[in-house]
This record gives C-alpha cells, structure tokens and sequence, in this order.
C-alpha cells in the first residue's frame, strides 16, 4: 500500500485523541511534520507517531513547503479557514476538524478553494461513520422511512464543560456547546435527512450556569472568569421543503435526558432514534413495531471481535479518497451549511429574531 505523507498542524488534544493514533493504527501514512504554537507539543507527537526525521515547528507555513500531499488542520476553530485555504491553494489535500469554521462566510471560502485547486477538502465529522449511523443512513437511502419532514439533532450533556484548551474562549472557538458538539449532532440529522436547503432559523442563546461554583462538572470545575461562550443553545430550524428540526446543545443543562451527537427521525414509513441503540419504529401489517438492529461485532461465543471504529473508518476513508480517488463521505460543501445554521442560530440569538436565507 502507498504510504500517504501529511503533516498536522495543531497537536493538541483532538491531535492525539483521536487522529493520530488512528493514522498509527492504520499504518498507511506517513506523518513528516508537525506544527503547534507551543513547540514541545509538536516534537512530543513527532516523537510518538513521526518519522525520524519530521519536521517539528510552530509556523503552519513551513508545514505547505514540505513533500507532504495532505494536511491535517487540527487547530482552535478560529484557525481552521486560514490554514485550510493556504493548504489547499499549496496543493495539498486538506482533512480539516470540526466545525468546519467559525463563520459561514469562512466556510465558503474554503469550499471555495477546494475547488480552485481541485483537492480533496474533507471535515472531522466522525460520527458518521458510527455502526448506528451508517445503518440507519442505509435506511434513509432506501426509503424506508418515506419523507423525513421532522428531526431533533440532540447534543446534551447534564455537567460535562471541557475546562482545558480554548474551549471556553469566544474569539477562538466561535462559541461554546452549540459550535462544539451541537455541530456533529445538526450534521448527522441533515446528512441523514439529505436535506442541505435551510429557508429559516430561530435561536436562543443562553449562558446561565458560568458563573455557578462547586458545578459538579466532570472535568472539574470550570472558571467563570474565562467562559466567555454560552453553556446551552436551542434552535428551531424550516427547511425550504418544509422540513423541521429542533437543535438542542449544552455542555452544561439541569436535564437528566442527555444524549450527544444524536438523531431522531420522523418520517411519513417510519421513524428512528438513538436513545438506547438505534431503534426503527414501523407499523406492520397493523402493528406498531420496533426493529432495533445488532450492531456488535461478534458473532459466535467463542470470538467477540471488535468493529472498526468510527475514528479508524474516518482515516479509511481519507486514505482511499486521496489515493484511490473513492467518494467521500463527508462533503466540504454539507459542512458549509451546518456552519451556516450555526451561525444563524447565534444571530438569532443575539438579536432576538428569525434568521432567514436567500
């Protein structure tokens, strides 16, 4: 197999969480060079996952005059466009993390570039490439739940603010849950609906709980003092088919229904959610039914193996996108409008009202 040469820009934690190890794992790339603004982060990666003679620095632009032929975009949300746009107008192919950027117009000029240069241009969209997801997705393909004409994108945690990086930063990151996990649960709902035509958003924009001490958050308590980005954000979105989907995002809400990077469907054959394992709930010959899928990997007592998981299939994907010219699964240009309802959903929050498109 050819070994594909990238360099990342940005090793921080979704760096080594999760694209690192599973660009190790699948053992077809090449990983020459690393940047990050503080340097012993970079040589720490390159030291684990590099080859020996990577480049380590702290300006992304040494990283485009490397033999590389992708770069992996890793960095605060407010760095994702530049460095995506100057990759993609070096020649290189881009696998940029979510969100795609902090502003619409942002995520434009990258959809922009990407076709200039004729590269790959992909986002860290991974829960696609769950068991469930792709099951369900097969489904929506089929038809078998008819018209998908109401959805509820679900990302909600109880008290799980993530209190390290620029997470709590609104100049950097663009805003707090609904840019950061909001994002994956709108994403999943809109691909599964195939739906990418907004006509009208709603928004309210809440930060009520930043300022509590002794939170009972997981990661410990955060620091009022920076969280300068909400701690929920709700938003009711029309599409142009008339098509509703209700969003719902916190890192931190008095609920105990939670649930992340979740969708519910409801469609005209059948609906479908995610709240207990992907379960499809059908009438059949006059009968209410619930079909809920076995989405394990083992199959027999003596061998339980483990799935792919979603994470190893993403760098699959990339992989074989870059090098065998295969489809992606996420488009630069699906991305675009979940940014553009992101977006939408701050304006309207901000401003108190509807937020319509051309």
């Amino acid at each position: 197999m050819k070994k594909l040469r990238v360099g990342v820009v940005g090793c921080g934690g979704i760096a080594n969480a999760k694209h690192l190890p599973a660009m190790k794992k699948n053992g077809n790339f090449e990983i020459v060079a690393f940047c990050d603004l503080i340097e012993e982060k970079a040589l720490k990666a390159k030291e684990e996952y590099g080859t020996e003679d990577a480049l380590v620095c702290t300006d992304y632009k040494e990283v485009l005059k490397q033999d590389v032929e992708a770069v992996y975009v890793l960095t605060p949300n407010s760095a994702h466009a530049p460095i995506s746009i100057a990759a993609l107008d070096a020649g290189k192919h881009v696998m940029c993390e979510k969100p795609m950027a902090k502003t619409y117009a942002e995520a434009k000029a990258m959809v922009e570039a990407a076709e200039r240069s004729g590269k790959i241009l992909t986002i860290g969209y991974q829960s696609r490439y769950r068991a469930d997801s792709a099951y369900l997705k097969r489904a929506c393909e089929n038809g078998d739940l008819g018209e998908i004409y109401y959805a509820k994108a679900h990302a909600v945690r109880r008290r799980a603010v993530p209190t390290w990086g620029v997470f709590l930063d609104a100049e950097k990151q663009g805003g707090g849950p609904l840019i950061d996990i909001g994002t994956h649960a709108l994403d999943l709902t809109l691909w599964m609906m195939d739906n990418y035509e907004p006509e009208m958003v709603v928004g309210s924009v809440y930060r009520k709980l930043a300022d509590q001490k002794e939170t009972g958050n997981a990661w410990g308590d955060w620091d009022p003092n920076i969280f300068t980005v909400e701690d929920s954000a709700f938003g009711f979105i029309r599409m142009k088919n008339g098509a509703t989907i209700n969003l719902e995002s916190s890192w931190a809400l008095n609920s105990l229904d939670v649930k992340e990077a979740k969708t519910t469907l409801c469609g005209t054959k059948a609906g479908a959610d995610m709240n207990n394992g992907l379960r499809i709930n059908r009438v059949s010959y006059g009968r209410q039914c619930v079909e809920e899928p076995n989405l394990t990997a083992g199959g027999v007592a003596f061998f339980d193996g483990a799935a792919e998981s979603c994470e190893d299939v993403e760098q699959r994907v990339f992989y074989n996108a870059v090098v065998n010219g295969e489809p992606l699964v996420v488009e630069p240009r699906q991305a675009m409008v979940v940014t553009q309802i992101l977006e939408a959903i701050y304006e309207s929050g901000k401003s108190g009202k509807a937020v319509y498109f051309d």
